[in-house]
């Protein structure tokens, strides 16, 4: 199991997750956690190098490389972040940022279409639910075929307080999450599928943009009959 934490605090949207990772962890032993911004990486420099060229040429590739690896290992994947403004945090955007060359659009990572990801956010008032679609949004893109969701007014600034009827809604809705889990089993929806076969169809024509595309969608055999889920 990998858990992304969108801030480096242990407050509300953390202490969700940490009771979500008491749930499942007997199902996936090794937990690997990261905490935003310490173990990320700095800002984009929108530099595509990662995109026409290689990840690993990445001025940040180290950080980066990193999460990537513990993502592949895992099973599940909990990315978590708390209400900013109506959407993520920053330092978590900045992390997504990174992995755009793993869309399904340029260079997909078969593992991710047999993963399951859960997104976790909370708020003190509204816009957990926008934070977690975002999530799921770029979960969705990186073949992952099924994301759950768990998003919680918690009506509260912290953990401390927040109220008994609360942490028993948000308890409930966890153990309902834990018994539909199941890691590995979900196949790639329609729309992935269609996505998919659409890129595919583009790069079996002549890419003179971006060849690195090219070059690795040949190389996993899917401008055949090769599909990265089985």
């Amino acid at each position: 199991m990998t858990i992304i934490h969108g801030q480096g605090h242990l407050g509300s949207t953390y202490h969700v997750t940490d009771m979500l990772r008491e749930q499942l962890a007997g199902r996936d032993a090794t937990v690997h956690e990261f905490f935003l911004p310490k173990d990320g990486p700095d800002f984009c420099a929108g530099c595509f190098t990662c995109i026409t060229k290689d990840e690993n040429l990445c001025p940040h590739a180290d950080k980066t490389r990193r999460i990537v690896e513990s993502m592949m290992g895992s099973d599940i994947i909990i990315i978590d972040s708390p209400t900013y403004c109506m959407e993520m945090t920053g330092q978590l955007k900045v992390l997504f940022d990174h992995l755009g060359y793993m869309w399904m659009t340029h260079r997909p990572r078969k593992e991710m279409f047999a993963k399951t990801g859960i997104a976790v956010s909370t708020t003190a008032g509204a816009g957990a639910g926008k934070v977690t679609k975002s999530i799921a949004r770029q979960m969705f893109w990186w073949g992952i075929p099924k994301v759950h969701r768990l998003a919680f007014s918690v009506q509260a600034m912290g953990w401390n307080g927040v109220k008994d009827p609360v942490r028993e809604k948000i308890a409930r809705k966890i153990e309902s999450i834990s018994r539909k889990m199941k890691a590995g089993k979900y196949r790639p929806r329609i729309s992935q599928k269609f996505i998919f076969h659409m890129f595919r169809k583009i790069n079996q024509q002549p890419n003179h943009w971006n060849p690195a595309d090219k070059e690795y969608w040949e190389r996993n055999g899917w401008l055949g009959e090769a599909r990265p889920w089985k």
